[in-house]
């Protein structure tokens, strides 16, 4: 499992994150305070506050080739 700190701050920046989630077959998930929706729903994301970095988690042990992905979108690492 990895988790890191991600800015989504355009509507371009979230089509194009969850089009690089969906490429792969990782349970990842995005958490903004008490809610968590799945990193790969685009109707999901617009329901978080964006304002701020959320936390991306990735389940699984080949996470590399997604965080290298969406690496632009990184904000830290935990």
């Amino acid at each position: 499992m990895k988790k890191v700190q991600i800015r989504l701050s355009a509507i371009e920046d979230i089509r194009k994150f969850v089009d690089s989630v969906k490429k792969y077959s990782l349970e990842a998930t995005l958490k903004s305070g008490r809610y968590i929706v799945s990193a790969s729903s685009i109707m999901g994301i617009f329901t978080l506050d964006l304002m701020k970095p959320v936390e991306l988690t990735i389940n699984g042990d080949n996470y590399a080739p997604l965080l290298n992905e969406v690496s632009k979108y990184l904000v830290s690492e935990q």
